[in-house]
């Protein structure tokens, strides 16, 4: 079911729309801790032959603080129903979405709901669930998920200097850990806290089987949060998927290797 249309959703998260108007729409979202900024290396590549549209969860970059409900995204369903806000307010159809991280599911979610709008899903270091379960690799134990939500809870800024260079891999390259963890410090810390409850707690391995539009699954060698065999289970667990691994390391290719990442997306919509 379709969200009602709110009037403000385009403002409400700050959407901003560029690129070829007679283009396909490319929606790019970003993961945690992160805003539409995160695609700065990337999202530019295609504005000569798409229309480019970016936006950031509540709560996030631009975003309106004031519309942040606990209740409403007290899940990641508060999240889809905002990207299908987005869609119906800019009258966007057979779009390309393109999602990292978190927001691989959040696409998973709404394309699930209302497949109408989607032309096709790319879904870049996505995770089901981030938590080992029987049968099941997601790369943390229960505990390691409960140490980290803890030192989070008791100390944001700290948790963030420490985890954004780890989450971001290229110790060869720490400009780019340093850059994560300014995006981390950005955000709203008590959002942020809620926000990586939802995060490292969901559970959407149920809705893979589901999708039913074509889907793209870009994967690195060497990911903290999303390993490599989860980016192969997403793939095995959507039907008719394709998976590609690129040789670019950490869990946010889309700065440490972000000309892979667009030749792979190329590669995907030619």
């Amino acid at each position: 079911m379709v969200p009602v249309l709110s009037p403000d959703a385009l403002r409400r998260n700050n959407v901003r729309v560029s690129g070829n108007p007679a283009g396909r729409a490319l929606v790019f979202a970003h993961g945690f801790g992160c805003s539409q900024a995160a695609w700065n290396l990337v999202a530019p590549e295609f504005e000569a032959d798409f229309r480019v549209v970016l936006f950031d969860h509540v709560g996030a970059g631009g975003s309106d603080l004031t519309a942040y409900d606990r209740g409403k995204y007290d899940s990641l369903d508060g999240y889809a129903d905002d990207l299908l806000e987005i869609l119906e307010a800019a009258d966007l159809q057979d779009i390309v979405f393109i999602g990292h991280s978190v927001s691989a599911m959040i696409g998973v979610l709404a394309a699930n709901r209302d497949p109408s709008r989607f032309g096709s899903l790319i879904l870049v270091g996505p995770s089901p669930r981030y938590v080992n379960d029987d049968g099941y690799t997601g790369g943390f134990e229960p505990a390691d998920i409960r140490d980290l939500l803890d030192a989070l809870d008791a100390n944001y800024l700290g948790w963030s200097a420490v985890a954004a260079p780890m989450i971001m891999g290229n110790p060869d390259r720490p400009e780019l850990g340093d850059r994560l963890t300014e995006s981390f410090c950005s955000t709203d810390p008590e959002i942020a806290r809620h926000f990586a409850h939802v995060t490292f707690l969901s559970d959407n391995r149920a809705d893979l089987e589901r999708v039913t539009v074509p889907t793209l699954v870009i994967q690195t060698t060497d990911d903290l949060i999303a390993p490599l065999q989860v980016g192969r289970y997403v793939h095995e667990a959507i039907p008719h998927s394709e998976l590609t691994v690129l040789s670019t390391t950490g869990h946010i290719p889309i700065l440490s290797g972000a000309p892979e990442v667009v030749a792979a997306i190329r590669r995907y919509l030619a």
